[in-house]
């Protein structure tokens, strides 16, 4: 639990609890102990490599039955699988456009008798492409969704958007975009240096920095970051406002997960150019699966919070 910063669950298989995890980190065992030496240079040619692929976004949500329904009636989303963890009192559910092992999906996790969390101001939105925004509103209103933002062009552009909030207040921008394999394509973080982020995410997360646009008359630039282009692959979108270097995380939100073909390399990786890990990498107890986990510059546990290995796949 003090890994993850909660119960916010964790893709394993059903036999190990998020606090054998845990444990096994904070007792010491060779998890803890094990560490890699790289090179600055091979850290730049490992990184280029790795096969890596942004996984699920885990988040709290107080309901997870209304939730589910908001999700699968209104989003177009399909439960793919729900696990219920009743020795550590919570239950975690998968959603997504198609299956955990070639799609990006959400994982909802719902602490026993928690109705209710603070999401913060540093967490913005999440981003679905859909064919007909208009359409896609019309049928959130018929089932009593809120729309916060009624669809039109993007400011300074042509794209046309609309704002929509889950029973939770989750915010997501529904993106008019034409068929894509991947329609959960966004999350948007808010962070204190853009540049630094940057950085960052092309060094030790090996993204690519895919765009970049300032808006002065709003007083933001965005960076999209990725592993392949926006419209086939789900991005992180970082938003720098003027003058903001610091937002409140709130306890709602929690991580993204990433795959990686070699959990000790991207550790080190991930040390050499800022970021603090969490829970040295190593297996988990029981099993043969590597993870690791680290926050970046800007405190987001969310990005690479939890770094899974390609082995992983096994198991989902």
């Amino acid at each position: 639990q003090a890994l993850f910063g909660g119960r916010v669950g964790l893709r394993v298989p059903a036999r190990l609890s998020t606090r054998g995890v845990s444990a096994g980190a904070e007792a010491g065992g060779p998890a803890a102990r094990a560490a890699t030496v790289i090179s600055p240079e091979e850290a730049v040619e490992w990184v280029k490599k790795d096969r890596r692929r942004l996984l699920h976004v885990v988040y709290r949500v107080g309901d997870l039955d209304k939730t589910i329904k908001f999700y699968t009636e209104c989003l177009g989303m399909k439960l793919l699988r729900r696990r219920d963890i009743p020795e550590e009192r919570y239950t975690n559910a998968f959603l997504g456009y198609g299956p955990e092992d070639s799609h990006f999906v959400v994982e909802l996790t719902y602490n026993y008798g928690v109705e209710s969390y603070d999401i913060g101001s540093g967490f913005g939105h999440f981003g679905i492409a859909v064919e007909d925004v208009e359409k896609t509103v019309e049928l959130i209103k018929a089932k009593g969704g809120t729309v916060t933002r009624e669809p039109g062009p993007v400011k300074g552009g042509k794209s046309v958007i609309a704002f929509i909030e889950d029973p939770d207040g989750y915010k997501f921008e529904l993106i008019e975009r034409g068929p894509t394999p991947e329609p959960l394509c966004q999350v948007m973080l808010r962070v204190g240096d853009l540049d630094r982020a940057i950085s960052f995410y092309e060094k030790a997360f090996g993204m690519e920095l895919l765009r970049r646009k300032d808006n002065p008359q709003y007083k933001y630039t965005i960076a999209m970051m990725g592993y392949g282009p926006e419209d086939k692959h789900a991005v992180l979108e970082l938003t720098y406002n003027y003058g903001v270097k610091e937002y409140d995380k709130g306890n709602a939100y929690a991580q993204i997960a990433i795959g990686t073909d070699d959990v000790y390399k991207t550790a080190e990786v991930v040390r050499q150019n800022g970021g603090q890990i969490t829970r040295e990498p190593g297996p988990l107890p029981g099993i043969s699966t590597k993870i690791t986990a680290c926050t970046d510059p800007d405190g987001w546990k969310s990005l690479l919070l939890l770094t899974i290995s390609q082995q992983f796949k096994n198991y989902i």
